[in-house]
C-alpha cells in the first residue's frame, strides 16, 4: 500500500539526516498516517480512509459528506 493520504495527497519523501560532523545520509519523512473510519450519512454506511492528521481536521472542517463526494467523484471510493 502506498503511504500518502486519500484527502489531501501528502505521501513520502525524502532528505537528509545532517550529523554533528555535517556528514549527509539520506533518510526518508513519512506522513502521519491513520486508518480511520467514519460513518458517511449520505452513503448510510462506514468508510474506511487513510488519512493524515491534517487531513482529519480537514474532515472535521469541511465534513465527511463534502470528502465523500469528492472522493466518488475522483473515483478513489
Amino acid at each position: 500500500m502506498s503511504k500518502s493520504c486519500q484527502i489531501l495527497g501528502t505521501h513520502l519523501s525524502f532528505g537528509n539526516t545532517v550529523s554533528h560532523s555535517h556528514i549527509r545520509t539520506r533518510r526518508r519523512f513519512l506522513p502521519n498516517l491513520h486508518r480511520k473510519r467514519y460513518w458517511a450519512p449520505s452513503l448510510q454506511c462506514h468508510v474506511t480512509l487513510m488519512v493524515s492528521v491534517k487531513g482529519m481536521r480537514t474532515i472535521d472542517r469541511r465534513g465527511i459528506d463534502a470528502i465523500v463526494q469528492e472522493l466518488a467523484a475522483r473515483g478513489e471510493l
